[in-house]
C-alpha cells in the first residue's frame, strides 16, 4: 500500500506561526476515497507557492497566509485513484468552522446515495455560515449535489456575468484553480496572482490570466480591497457605498467600476453578502429573534431578511436555523 506521508510534511500545508491569526485564509479540501491526487494537490501547491512568495518578499510578515487542511468525515488515511493514502484531519460535525475556500474531492464512483449523512450536513452548514465559496474538484460535484448546495456554489458566478458558469459542461479543475487565484489576487494582488499561476500552472497561464485581472490593476486594487474589508466590517452599520469610495480615495463612480472589476461583484451585491453571513453567523450561533437579527446584520427587519433568504438560499431563516441545528446534532 503507497502512502504519503503528508501529515509530518505538514509545514508546506500550513501557515505558521509568525503572522497574526487574523491574517490567515483558511482553506479546506475535503476528500472522498478515489479522489484525484493530481487535483487535490495543485490546488494545495497554489497556496503554499503564494506563502513561499510572501516569505520571499521584504515585507513578507505582513502579508496575508494560507492554512490549508485535508479533510474527511473520520480522518486517517484516504486512498486517492491511484491508490496513495493521504493523510486527513477529522471533520467536527458539530463544528462547522468557516473556511475562506472549501474545495471537495471526490472519486469516479461517487454518488449521493452513498454519502454519510454527517458528510452533508457538515457541507451545508459550513457553506451556508462562513464559507465564502464551495468548489468541487473533478467528481467532488456530486457530493455538492447530494447536499443540495450546488446553488451557493455558483452564487458568486452568477454575481458576475462576464464569466458565466456553464453547470453541464463546466472545467471543475479549471474553475477550482481560478477560484484559488481569485483569493490570493484579492488578498496578495494581481502580481502575487500571476506569478504564483506561471509557477504552478504555466501550461494553463494563456487561460487563467484574463481571469485574474489586469497588472495595471495593483494599485487601486489595493484601495479596492481595503475598501471591500471596510464594508464587510461595518457591514452590520447603517453605511453607503459612497462611504466606501471615501475609503478607496475614488469617486463613486470610478469606485462602482472598479469594485467590479477587482472583486467581480458590485459594492451593493459585495455588502448584501457580508450582511447576509453575518445573519447566518446569528441564526446558527444564537437563539435571537429574526426581527432582531435582522437589524444586528444590517438587514433592517425580518421580513426583507426572509426576501433575501428565499432569493439567494432557497430557504427561509427559519428554515436554516433548523438545518443548521440537524447538522450541528449530528
Amino acid at each position: 500500500m503507497s502512502y504519503a506521508q503528508l501529515k509530518p510534511a505538514v509545514s508546506w500545508l500550513s501557515v505558521s506561526a509568525r503572522p497574526r491569526r487574523d491574517a490567515a485564509r483558511r482553506i479546506g479540501i475535503l476528500l472522498f476515497d478515489g479522489f484525484s491526487l493530481l487535483g487535490a494537490g495543485m490546488i494545495a501547491e497554489v497556496f503554499h507557492t503564494a506563502n513561499a512568495l510572501s516569505d520571499d518578499a521584504l515585507e513578507g510578515e505582513g502579508q496575508t497566509r494560507y492554512e490549508v487542511r485535508f479533510l474527511s468525515l473520520t480522518g486517517g488515511s484516504i486512498a486517492c485513484s491511484a491508490s496513495v493514502h493521504v493523510w486527513t484531519d477529522e471533520i467536527d460535525p458539530g463544528q462547522p468552522a468557516g473556511f475562506d475556500l472549501l474545495f471537495v474531492a471526490a472519486g469516479a464512483d461517487a454518488e449521493g446515495r452513498g454519502i454519510d449523512e454527517r458528510v452533508l450536513g457538515w457541507l451545508r452548514a459550513a457553506a451556508h455560515r462562513r464559507t465564502a465559496t464551495v468548489r468541487p474538484i473533478a467528481q467532488g460535484r456530486a457530493v455538492l449535489d447530494a447536499a443540495g448546495i450546488s446553488r451557493l456554489a455558483q452564487l458568486h458566478d452568477a454575481q458576475s456575468p462576464s464569466q458565466p458558469l456553464a453547470l453541464d459542461a463546466v472545467d471543475d479543475q479549471f474553475e477550482s484553480m481560478k477560484a484559488a487565484l481569485t483569493l490570493i489576487r484579492r488578498e496578495q494582488g494581481v502580481d502575487v496572482a500571476r506569478a504564483v499561476a506561471g509557477r504552478v500552472m504555466p501550461s494553463w497561464s494563456n487561460r487563467l490570466l484574463p481571469c485574474i485581472g489586469d497588472a495595471g490593476m495593483t494599485g487601486p486594487g489595493e484601495k479596492i480591497r481595503a475598501a471591500a474589508r471596510w464594508l464587510r466590517q461595518h457591514c452590520e452599520q447603517d453605511i453607503s457605498i459612497a462611504g466606501a469610495a471615501e475609503v478607496a480615495a475614488m469617486s463613486e463612480r470610478n469606485f462602482l467600476r472598479r469594485f467590479k472589476l477587482e472583486m467581480g461583484i458590485t459594492p451593493s451585491d459585495f455588502l448584501l453578502q457580508a450582511r447576509l453571513d453575518t445573519a447566518c453567523g446569528f441564526l446558527a450561533d444564537t437563539e435571537l429573534p429574526v426581527d432582531k437579527i435582522a437589524r444586528r446584520s444590517g438587514m433592517g427587519n425580518g421580513d426583507r431578511l426572509a426576501k433575501i433568504f428565499r432569493k439567494r438560499l432557497s430557504i427561509s431563516p427559519t428554515e436554516f436555523r433548523q438545518r443548521s441545528r440537524v447538522a450541528v446534532d449530528g
